[in-house]
């Protein structure tokens, strides 16, 4: 069942509540350098990215948010570390949320004046804590880093912005242990109603990442944990789009776009099916059609394993079969198959 969390609206993104799990990413590139950055964003928005983050550390990438947030179509965040002049610099170039640690910003009368600024403009405020800058008085109090710690410093954290009458919070609470993270967020999903964005920090490179953080949040998701996530991955940002998305669509949680099964192949593969089946992964990137392809090695069992799908190919020597409804509709040659699948996925968007 899912937890019950306030509604928080993130430049037009609503989460928390009954609202989808919002997708976001976060850019590699200079924020100063406007170019760089908005293509990355739009190639993220293109990819199913519904919230972009972006690092603040100085004046020049405070004032590239005004000319970024002209040319994209999604929510901005903004990133801020210890400069509470880059917090507000951020907010006034209209940045839709930001996203700061209070312990870190420069004392009581600084985070006073951040949150007075985020009041006016009335955008959120996500509170981050990783368990790498956890207080060293609470390492003591804990005997190391751990979850229980985690969750007391966050929620320090959030009843400093709650005293300064302002409750329009994001809580993330980060580690790079799946297991320390995951107990974190089922301990603090059960004292806030605030909206918690969720993610498994320095999760690693693209399969590491992908196993660790499909675990985690997989577990937290599942446990009905999470309005808001991020896949953190060691490379191109785009792959933790493709990432959340399949997460969320395995478990139920989204619905659309094409899902691609194949084969692990074995002795009577007789294809390339590896490169055929990233071919077809690539071809439906992005098509926006609620649909199951099959990607299968052989002809002896794709038909009957394709039989789930709405459209299957299986491979043989020099030629292949084309499946629709688990049934074979025409053979064609091999070197064909792709083309060939590609109409039968386009007469679906007809």
């Amino acid at each position: 069942m899912r937890r019950v969390s306030k509604e928080v609206n993130i430049g037009g993104v609503v989460i928390g509540g009954s609202h989808p799990v919002a997708i976001q990413s976060m850019c590699n590139t200079k924020t100063w350098d406007v170019e760089s950055t908005v293509a990355q964003i739009l190639e993220l928005e293109e990819a199913g990215c519904e919230i972009i983050r972006v690092t603040v550390p100085d004046q020049r990438a405070a004032d590239a948010l005004k000319e970024i947030k002209k040319r994209i179509h999604i929510p901005l965040v903004a990133d801020i570390h210890f400069d509470y002049k880059m917090a507000l610099a951020a907010i006034e170039n209209g940045a839709d949320k930001i996203r700061i640690n209070p312990g870190n910003i420069g004392g009581p009368e600084r985070l006073k004046a951040v949150v007075e600024a985020a009041k006016e403009k009335n955008i959120p405020i996500r509170v981050g804590v990783n368990s790498g800058s956890l207080e060293k008085e609470l390492v003591e109090k804990y005997n190391g880093v751990t979850a229980e710690g985690i969750v007391e410093s966050a929620l320090d954290k959030v009843h400093m912005i709650e005293e300064l009458d302002y409750d329009n919070i994001v809580i993330s609470i980060k580690s790079s242990d799946v297991m320390m993270c995951i107990k974190a967020h089922e301990l603090i999903a059960e004292k806030t109603v605030h909206p918690i964005h969720i993610g498994i920090t320095e999760a690693g490179t693209l399969i590491s990442g992908n196993i660790k953080s499909s675990v985690g949040l997989g577990i937290l998701l599942y446990e009905g944990i999470g309005d808001t996530m991020r896949v953190s991955l060691t490379g191109n940002p785009v792959e933790e789009i493709k990432s959340a998305k399949l997460i969320l669509r395995s478990l139920g949680l989204r619905k659309g776009g094409v899902e691609v099964v194949s084969c692990p192949t074995c002795g009577r593969t007789e294809i390339d099916l590896i490169g055929l089946a990233n071919q077809v992964e690539n071809m439906v990137s992005g098509m926006d059609l609620d649909l199951k392809i099959a990607v299968m090695g052989c002809v002896v069992n794709g038909p009957g394993e394709a039989k789930e799908a709405d459209l299957g190919i299986a491979g043989g020597k020099g030629e292949g079969l084309i499946i629709k409804g688990g049934e074979i509709v025409r053979k064609v040659p091999e070197k064909d198959l792709l083309e060939e699948l590609k109409k039968e996925i386009l007469s679906f968007s007809k």
